[in-house]
Parts: structure tokens; C-alpha cells; sequence
């Protein structure tokens, strides 16, 4: 039991880390710039450890942008204020996001500019083969190790991972929590210790100024754990941290 219930909590924060860290921090917002070399590394790392989840950084950043962009507006790719349910919100999103990775939707220069595209990569990523082969081997896993029968029950999260990751951000932090910021849509720091989401929970921090590498650190208990990993690879070297306008306690919201 406990050797998959390790499997299961590693696969969660390793699978987040680099959809917060490569996806959204550097492929939406460039909080931070590294070479060309080491961003092939990160799409490869970003494969194994999302799996059968994978996300297209050229397909996340686009879509992600547009979400800044058009937040809490009919044109927002996900938006509880327009999507009826959670799983509205997760299959229209599946569905605009589909369409850019495939190249089917082409969006404004505005949101592809910058954002890193290796389309041979991406092409082999995102194939079934590859998916099929992530499922075998988590299947594996669990017939290996997988002591009691409700064990399983764990395993088809592991194949949503991603889409979960997104879900709990784009609709609970859209709903729930504390405002520590007057911004022009409904984002909310939905846990006040992000034990859960890696710093992204701290939604209206980010919202605020999207491109800060630092999503928490605005009240004495918004910790992110992503930044403080963001700071050693600064100080190793392995990327370049972009300074961007630092927010102040004063402008916290006296509402919050």
C-alpha cells in the first residue's frame, strides 16, 4: 500500500511541478529565460513526468494567454462565470486547447510570440503510442504493488492528472478563498498554505502580475514552493530569473 500510495503523491507534485514550472511560468509567462538547449531538456522531463498526461507547451502557453487576456469574458477558454459545470469548463477547455496543439485554431501573434514550440517532439509526446505506453506502465505499477482493491481506484486519476491539476486551479480559484487584490475578474487565492498546488493556488497573486516568478510571498504564510526551486536553478545558472515589477503589501486590498 504505502509503496503506491508514493507512486501516486510523486506522479501528483512531479506532474505539477513542471506544468507550473515549464508550462506556465516560462512557456505563458517568461518569468524566467533559459537556452534553447536546456528548454529541450525541459520538454523531455516535462514527457516522462507528466506521461500519459502530457501537455504541449506551445498548446498550454497560447491558451494561458488567452486566458489573461479575455479572464471571466465570454472569449475565455475557462471561465466558471460561463461554463455551467466543472466538467463543461474541463471538456471546452480539452477542446480549445486540442485545437491550438493541432494547429487547427490560429490564434493572434500576441499569444504566440515566445512561446517554445518543437513540433517533432510534440508529435511524438502527444501520440497514443506514447500515452498507451505511460498507461501500460502505471498499470504495471499497480499490479505489481497494489495490495488492496481500492488502490486502484487512484489509478484513472493518474491518467487525468494534468486535466485535474488544471480543473481544481481554473474553477475552485475562480470560486473560493480570499482576494488579496482588486483585479477586473474573479481570481482568488484559494488556499491561504499551498500544500496542495505548488504555489499555484495563490490565483489572485498571480493574476495580479502575471509574469512575477513568485506566485505566493504577498502575506507572511503565502509560501511557493515552485519559486524557492526557481531561485536555486537561478543560482545554479540553469535559468535567468526576469525581473519584473515586484508587488507591494500596500496595495493589498483592505476587502481582503
Amino acid at each position: 500500500m504505502t509503496t503506491i500510495l508514493l507512486f501516486f503523491v510523486a506522479h501528483w507534485y512531479l506532474s505539477l511541478f513542471f506544468q507550473t514550472f515549464f508550462l506556465h511560468r516560462y512557456a505563458s509567462h517568461k518569468a524566467f529565460t533559459m537556452n534553447k538547449f536546456t528548454e529541450k531538456v525541459f520538454f523531455v522531463l516535462t514527457w516522462i513526468f507528466q506521461g500519459s498526461n502530457y501537455l504541449s507547451p506551445y498548446g498550454y502557453g497560447v491558451m494561458h494567454r488567452m486566458h489573461h487576456a479575455f479572464a471571466d469574458t465570454e472569449d475565455d477558454p475557462h471561465s466558471p462565470k460561463y461554463d455551467e459545470s466543472i466538467w463543461k469548463m474541463m471538456w471546452k477547455t480539452k477542446t480549445i486547447y486540442s485545437s491550438i496543439a493541432n494547429g487547427k485554431f490560429v490564434p493572434e501573434k500576441r499569444f504566440t510570440e515566445g512561446v517554445p514550440k518543437w513540433d517533432a517532439f510534440d508529435k511524438i509526446a502527444r501520440s497514443w503510442p506514447s500515452r498507451l505506453f505511460w498507461g501500460a506502465l502505471y498499470v504495471g505499477v499497480y499490479w505489481q504493488f497494489a495490495e488492496y482493491w481500492w488502490l486502484w481506484l487512484l489509478l484513472p486519476l493518474q491518467f487525468l492528472l494534468s486535466p485535474i491539476h488544471g480543473a481544481i486551479i481554473n474553477w475552485f480559484a475562480h470560486k473560493y478563498g480570499y482576494r488579496n487584490f482588486e483585479v477586473g475578474d474573479t481570481s482568488r487565492n484559494f488556499l491561504p498554505v499551498d500544500f496542495l498546488m505548488m504555489g499555484e493556488s495563490y490565483h489572485n497573486n498571480h493574476h495580479k502580475n502575471g509574469s512575477r516568478p513568485n506566485f505566493g510571498g504577498i502575506r507572511w504564510h503565502e509560501i511557493d514552493p515552485t519559486y524557492l526551486v526557481i531561485k536555486v536553478l537561478n543560482k545554479l545558472g540553469i535559468i535567468q530569473i526576469t525581473r519584473s515589477r515586484e508587488l507591494k503589501v500596500e496595495q493589498v486590498s483592505k476587502a481582503a
